[in-house]
Protein backbone atom coordinates (compact mmCIF):
# COMPACT_ATOMS: atom_id res chain seq x y z
CA UNK A 1 0.00 0.00 0.00
CA UNK A 2 0.89 3.36 -1.06
CA UNK A 3 -0.42 6.79 0.92
CA UNK A 4 0.15 10.04 -0.67
CA UNK A 5 0.26 13.24 2.32
CA UNK A 6 -1.27 16.30 0.64
CA UNK A 7 -0.17 19.06 2.93
CA UNK A 8 2.89 16.91 3.90
CA UNK A 9 4.81 19.66 5.37
CA UNK A 10 2.08 21.38 7.44
CA UNK A 11 0.97 21.19 10.95
CA UNK A 12 -0.88 18.08 10.39
CA UNK A 13 0.76 16.65 7.48
CA UNK A 14 3.74 15.88 8.82
CA UNK A 15 2.22 14.18 11.94
CA UNK A 16 0.63 11.54 9.08
CA UNK A 17 3.82 11.50 7.20
CA UNK A 18 5.53 10.13 10.50
CA UNK A 19 2.88 8.09 11.63
CA UNK A 20 2.47 6.13 8.30
CA UNK A 21 6.23 5.77 7.88
CA UNK A 22 5.81 4.21 11.50
CA UNK A 23 2.99 1.89 10.38
CA UNK A 24 5.16 0.36 7.65
CA UNK A 25 3.03 2.01 4.78
CA UNK A 26 4.99 3.55 1.84
CA UNK A 27 4.27 6.84 2.19
CA UNK A 28 4.17 9.38 -0.66
CA UNK A 29 4.60 13.03 0.25
CA UNK A 30 3.77 16.04 -2.20
CA UNK A 31 5.00 19.25 -1.42
CA UNK A 32 5.38 22.51 -4.04
CA UNK A 33 9.05 22.44 -2.64
CA UNK A 34 10.59 19.08 -1.94
CA UNK A 35 14.15 20.47 -1.73
CA UNK A 36 12.92 22.37 1.23
CA UNK A 37 10.44 19.23 2.85
CA UNK A 38 13.07 18.62 5.58
CA UNK A 39 11.39 14.71 5.79
CA UNK A 40 12.06 11.59 7.23
CA UNK A 41 14.42 9.05 5.73
CA UNK A 42 12.13 6.41 3.87
CA UNK A 43 9.58 8.87 2.43
CA UNK A 44 9.71 9.57 -1.06
CA UNK A 45 9.22 13.54 -1.51
CA UNK A 46 7.03 14.36 -4.63
CA UNK A 47 6.46 18.12 -6.49
CA UNK A 48 3.44 18.67 -6.46
CA UNK A 49 0.47 21.78 -6.15
CA UNK A 50 -3.43 21.19 -5.49
CA UNK A 51 -3.66 24.55 -6.82
CA UNK A 52 -2.22 23.36 -10.22
CA UNK A 53 -4.31 20.38 -11.27
CA UNK A 54 -1.79 19.30 -13.82
CA UNK A 55 0.75 18.82 -11.16
CA UNK A 56 -1.22 16.14 -9.40
CA UNK A 57 -1.11 12.95 -12.19
CA UNK A 58 2.44 11.97 -11.13
CA UNK A 59 1.73 12.37 -7.65
CA UNK A 60 -0.88 10.23 -7.60
CA UNK A 61 0.51 7.19 -9.42
CA UNK A 62 0.03 4.21 -7.99
CA UNK A 63 -1.76 5.29 -4.81
CA UNK A 64 -3.84 3.55 -2.99
CA UNK A 65 -5.01 6.19 -0.29
CA UNK A 66 -4.67 9.91 0.51
CA UNK A 67 -4.55 12.18 2.87
CA UNK A 68 -6.31 15.45 1.35
CA UNK A 69 -5.23 18.77 2.81
CA UNK A 70 -8.76 21.30 1.63
CA UNK A 71 -8.46 23.63 -0.82
CA UNK A 72 -12.08 23.71 -2.48
CA UNK A 73 -11.59 25.24 -5.54
CA UNK A 74 -9.33 22.21 -7.47
CA UNK A 75 -11.46 19.60 -4.95
CA UNK A 76 -13.21 18.22 -7.60
CA UNK A 77 -10.18 17.93 -9.83
CA UNK A 78 -8.32 15.96 -7.41
CA UNK A 79 -10.61 13.84 -6.88
CA UNK A 80 -11.20 13.10 -10.46
CA UNK A 81 -7.93 12.69 -11.23
CA UNK A 82 -7.22 10.53 -7.89
CA UNK A 83 -10.04 8.06 -9.07
CA UNK A 84 -8.38 7.71 -12.49
CA UNK A 85 -5.25 6.99 -11.24
CA UNK A 86 -6.73 4.36 -9.23
CA UNK A 87 -6.99 5.55 -5.72
CA UNK A 88 -9.47 3.87 -3.41
CA UNK A 89 -9.75 5.95 -0.53
CA UNK A 90 -9.87 9.72 0.40
CA UNK A 91 -9.76 10.97 4.09
CA UNK A 92 -10.20 14.79 4.29
CA UNK A 93 -8.56 17.52 6.70
CA UNK A 94 -11.95 19.15 7.70
CA UNK A 95 -12.91 21.77 10.51
CA UNK A 96 -16.57 21.18 12.87
CA UNK A 97 -17.38 24.01 11.06
CA UNK A 98 -18.41 22.37 8.41
CA UNK A 99 -21.71 21.04 10.17
CA UNK A 100 -22.76 24.59 10.38
CA UNK A 101 -22.00 25.52 7.00
CA UNK A 102 -24.49 28.61 5.74
CA UNK A 103 -22.73 31.01 4.52
CA UNK A 104 -20.27 30.84 7.44
CA UNK A 105 -16.77 31.10 5.88
CA UNK A 106 -15.09 28.35 7.33
CA UNK A 107 -17.94 26.15 7.42
CA UNK A 108 -18.76 26.96 3.40
CA UNK A 109 -14.76 26.51 2.51
CA UNK A 110 -14.68 23.16 4.17
CA UNK A 111 -17.79 21.68 2.83
CA UNK A 112 -16.81 22.06 -0.60
CA UNK A 113 -14.21 19.86 -0.04
CA UNK A 114 -16.08 17.17 1.51
CA UNK A 115 -18.66 17.06 -1.30
CA UNK A 116 -16.63 16.93 -3.92
CA UNK A 117 -14.93 13.72 -2.48
CA UNK A 118 -18.01 12.33 -1.65
CA UNK A 119 -19.35 12.62 -4.94
CA UNK A 120 -16.53 11.15 -6.45
CA UNK A 121 -17.75 7.72 -5.62
CA UNK A 122 -14.50 6.51 -3.69
CA UNK A 123 -14.43 5.39 0.10
CA UNK A 124 -13.96 8.82 2.24
CA UNK A 125 -13.68 9.62 6.33
CA UNK A 126 -13.96 13.38 7.03
CA UNK A 127 -11.58 14.43 10.02
CA UNK A 128 -13.47 17.38 11.75
CA UNK A 129 -10.86 18.67 14.54
CA UNK A 130 -12.29 22.00 16.17
CA UNK A 131 -9.62 24.85 16.53
CA UNK A 132 -5.88 23.98 16.58
CA UNK A 133 -3.27 24.17 19.19
CA UNK A 134 -1.08 25.18 16.70
CA UNK A 135 -2.79 29.09 15.84
CA UNK A 136 -0.79 29.68 18.38
CA UNK A 137 2.44 29.09 16.86
CA UNK A 138 1.05 32.10 14.75
CA UNK A 139 -1.05 33.77 16.59
CA UNK A 140 0.73 34.34 20.23
CA UNK A 141 4.48 33.28 19.23
CA UNK A 142 6.04 36.36 17.53
CA UNK A 143 4.70 38.22 20.84
CA UNK A 144 5.76 36.11 23.13
CA UNK A 145 9.36 35.82 21.88
CA UNK A 146 9.55 39.57 21.67
CA UNK A 147 7.96 40.34 24.83
CA UNK A 148 6.82 37.84 27.03
CA UNK A 149 3.35 38.81 25.89
CA UNK A 150 -0.18 38.06 23.98
CA UNK A 151 -2.23 40.25 22.85
CA UNK A 152 -6.21 38.69 22.07
CA UNK A 153 -9.57 39.59 22.21
CA UNK A 154 -12.46 37.76 24.21
CA UNK A 155 -9.86 36.71 26.84
CA UNK A 156 -12.71 35.09 29.14
CA UNK A 157 -14.46 33.20 26.08
CA UNK A 158 -13.57 29.48 26.49
CA UNK A 159 -12.55 27.20 23.34
CA UNK A 160 -11.24 23.43 23.53
CA UNK A 161 -8.25 23.17 20.92
CA UNK A 162 -7.00 19.97 19.41
CA UNK A 163 -3.50 18.95 19.39
CA UNK A 164 -2.02 17.78 15.88
CA UNK A 165 -0.93 14.86 16.65
CA UNK A 166 -4.64 14.31 17.93
CA UNK A 167 -5.86 15.15 14.57
CA UNK A 168 -3.05 13.07 12.51
CA UNK A 169 -4.34 9.98 14.57
CA UNK A 170 -7.61 10.43 13.74
CA UNK A 171 -6.68 10.59 10.20
CA UNK A 172 -4.03 7.62 10.13
CA UNK A 173 -6.60 5.16 11.43
CA UNK A 174 -9.31 6.12 9.10
CA UNK A 175 -6.30 5.60 6.56
CA UNK A 176 -5.46 2.61 7.90
CA UNK A 177 -7.77 1.10 9.15
CA UNK A 178 -11.54 -0.58 8.15
CA UNK A 179 -14.92 0.63 9.83
CA UNK A 180 -14.17 4.13 9.29
CA UNK A 181 -15.69 4.58 5.99
CA UNK A 182 -18.21 7.05 5.20
CA UNK A 183 -18.28 8.52 8.74
CA UNK A 184 -17.36 12.10 9.69
CA UNK A 185 -15.07 12.81 12.75
CA UNK A 186 -15.76 16.16 14.85
CA UNK A 187 -13.86 16.35 18.24
CA UNK A 188 -12.16 19.17 20.20
CA UNK A 189 -9.57 18.80 22.64
CA UNK A 190 -9.53 17.23 26.10
CA UNK A 191 -9.70 21.06 28.04
CA UNK A 192 -11.94 23.93 27.69
CA UNK A 193 -9.92 26.55 28.39
CA UNK A 194 -9.85 30.49 28.45
CA UNK A 195 -7.09 32.16 26.74
CA UNK A 196 -6.06 33.64 30.15
CA UNK A 197 -5.92 29.82 31.29
CA UNK A 198 -4.20 29.07 27.86
CA UNK A 199 -1.17 31.75 28.62
CA UNK A 200 -0.91 30.52 32.16
CA UNK A 201 0.24 27.08 31.01
CA UNK A 202 2.42 28.20 28.72
CA UNK A 203 4.15 30.56 31.24
CA UNK A 204 4.12 27.37 33.35
CA UNK A 205 5.32 25.30 30.91
CA UNK A 206 8.16 27.54 29.81
CA UNK A 207 9.25 28.85 33.15
CA UNK A 208 8.79 32.75 32.30
CA UNK A 209 5.68 35.14 33.03
CA UNK A 210 3.53 35.84 30.23
CA UNK A 211 1.07 38.41 30.25
CA UNK A 212 -2.32 38.45 28.65
CA UNK A 213 -3.22 41.90 27.25
CA UNK A 214 -7.29 41.98 26.33
CA UNK A 215 -7.52 43.96 22.93
CA UNK A 216 -10.95 45.75 22.00
CA UNK A 217 -12.59 43.84 18.97
CA UNK A 218 -11.74 47.29 16.71
CA UNK A 219 -8.29 46.52 17.98
CA UNK A 220 -7.85 42.89 16.96
CA UNK A 221 -9.06 43.89 13.44
CA UNK A 222 -6.37 46.43 13.12
CA UNK A 223 -3.90 44.78 14.25
CA UNK A 224 -4.94 41.50 11.98
CA UNK A 225 -5.54 43.26 9.03
CA UNK A 226 -2.22 44.53 9.62
CA UNK A 227 -0.33 41.18 9.12
CA UNK A 228 -2.13 40.53 6.43
CA UNK A 229 -5.38 38.55 7.47
CA UNK A 230 -8.19 38.58 4.83
CA UNK A 231 -10.66 40.65 5.98
CA UNK A 232 -13.35 38.08 5.32
CA UNK A 233 -11.47 35.88 8.08
CA UNK A 234 -10.93 38.59 10.54
CA UNK A 235 -14.70 39.55 10.45
CA UNK A 236 -15.74 35.58 11.28
CA UNK A 237 -12.50 35.40 14.12
CA UNK A 238 -14.80 38.38 15.32
CA UNK A 239 -18.11 37.42 15.64
CA UNK A 240 -19.61 36.70 18.66
CA UNK A 241 -17.51 34.95 20.58
CA UNK A 242 -19.52 31.49 22.38
CA UNK A 243 -17.99 29.10 24.71
CA UNK A 244 -17.03 25.80 23.54
CA UNK A 245 -17.38 22.91 25.68
CA UNK A 246 -15.48 19.54 25.34
CA UNK A 247 -16.85 17.67 23.26
CA UNK A 248 -16.02 13.96 22.00
CA UNK A 249 -12.37 13.51 21.53
CA UNK A 250 -9.50 11.84 19.66
CA UNK A 251 -9.78 9.13 21.91
CA UNK A 252 -13.26 8.23 20.80
CA UNK A 253 -11.33 6.90 17.09
CA UNK A 254 -7.96 6.50 18.48
CA UNK A 255 -8.32 4.49 22.32
CA UNK A 256 -5.88 7.50 23.40
CA UNK A 257 -6.36 10.11 25.86
CA UNK A 258 -6.49 13.40 24.09
CA UNK A 259 -3.43 15.53 24.38
CA UNK A 260 -3.92 18.43 26.88
CA UNK A 261 -2.60 22.07 25.65
CA UNK A 262 0.16 21.85 28.64
CA UNK A 263 1.31 18.95 26.39
CA UNK A 264 1.36 21.05 23.14
CA UNK A 265 2.83 23.46 24.82
CA UNK A 266 6.33 21.47 26.18
CA UNK A 267 6.07 19.72 22.65
CA UNK A 268 6.90 23.13 21.06
CA UNK A 269 8.98 24.95 23.87
CA UNK A 270 11.74 25.69 21.38
CA UNK A 271 8.97 27.87 19.01
CA UNK A 272 8.77 29.61 22.10
CA UNK A 273 12.31 30.35 22.91
CA UNK A 274 13.38 34.62 23.11
CA UNK A 275 14.20 36.35 20.47
CA UNK A 276 17.93 37.55 20.13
Amino acid sequence: MTVLVTGATGNVGRHVVRGLLAAGVGVRAMTRAPEKAALPAGVEVVRGDLADPASLDAALAGVDRAYLFPLPGTAEEFTARAAKAGVRRIVVLSSVSAEYADGDYSGDHHTAVERAVEASGLEWTHVRPGEFMANVLNWWAPSIRAENVVRAPFGGTRSAPVHEADIADVALAALLEDGHVGKAYSFTGPQSLTKYEQVRDLGEVLGRAIRFQELAVEEARALWLGQGMPAEAVDWLLQDPVDVPVGPTAEQVTGRPARTFAQWVADHRADFQPSR
